[in-house]
């Protein structure tokens, strides 16, 4: 594979499959877990698992991104055994039925990560951004998968309890550079890097990063965004509920877009897509 900064923000080469980044994609969610903020307890079952990532791929999703662990904020940890008791049934499930879809696992569990890949997953998204643990990088070499590197402050259980920068922007490009100097090479520019939206952030930390979203386009790895229903949008909203953010949430992503963002992490697959449609109509100049 070509070594150019456009290689790398365009296509990916994972597990010998190509994906596509010349247009932004979307990153459909499918979390098996009884406690997420928003979809929590919905697709415990694999049957309903496959189901729903059906759907999402029908509805235009390019990836299903599968977590077993609750990150909100305030989650509780679970074991290894239970999170493998959770993802590894689904992800063969899909495999099975939707053969050619993109999976990714959302995890930070060495174990789990290394048995998803085992399972037929292409990229394994790290949201500590490899603080955890490192071997996550053997993995990816590996199996030649890509690996999401988020950017995130903190554990679940108290990451929103007042988080403090100095320079928030400067915070996560000193953290994105270190971590890809451990990587990038060898996983030959397979990486992913996302600034972690509501991870150890507030919403003026949320907004700031948004607003100079298309500082972190120099690594020249493509950016995934998710601030998909966060309690950002729903603060901009008048404190809106997760179940009123659908709107807020695609005007969000849209902005995220038009400063350089590649995937688009997402519960509402379709309204994602359509508006990546209207994005790229109107940066075409062409329907």
């Amino acid at each position: 594979m070509e070594n150019s900064i456009l290689d790398k923000s365009e296509r990916l080469i994972l597990k010998g499959q190509t994906l596509s980044l010349s247009s932004p994609i979307v990153m459909g969610i499918l979390n098996i877990t009884p406690d997420s903020f928003s979809d929590g307890g919905k697709f415990i079952s694999a049957e309903q698992a496959v189901a729903h990532a059906l759907q999402m791929v029908n509805d235009g999703a390019t990836i299903i991104d599968i977590g077993g662990e609750s990150a909100r904020p305030g989650a509780e940890p679970v074991s290894v055994e239970d999170e493998l008791n959770r993802v590894i049934p689904v992800i063969e499930a899909i495999r099975k039925e939707i053969p050619d879809v993109f999976l990714s696992i959302d995890t930070t569990k060495y174990e789990v990560a290394k048995e998803s890949l085992n399972a037929g997953v292409h990229i394994l998204n790290d949201i500590s951004g490899l603080q955890k643990d490192d071997r996550f990088v053997d993995l990816c070499e590996t199996y030649e998968a890509g690996l999401i590197i988020m950017h995130s402050k903190g554990e679940p259980q108290t990451m929103q309890a007042n988080p403090q920068y100095h320079d928030v922007i400067q915070e996560i490009k000193s953290f994105f550079f270190y971590q890809l100097q451990q990587s990038n090479t060898r996983l030959l520019n397979r990486v992913i890097l996302d600034p972690g939206f509501g991870f150890g952030k507030t919403d003026k930390h949320n907004l700031e990063i948004a607003h100079r979203l298309f500082e972190f386009s120099h690594f020249g790895c493509p950016l995934l965004v998710g601030a998909s229903r966060k309690t950002t949008i729903g603060s901009i909203l008048n404190q809106a509920p997760v179940s009123e953010r659908l709107i807020g949430t695609v005007a969000f992503h849209y902005d995220n877009l038009t400063k350089g963002a590649k995937i688009i992490r997402a519960h509402d697959v379709k309204p994602a897509f359509e508006s990546i449609l209207v994005y790229n109509a109107i940066k075409n100049q062409a329907l």
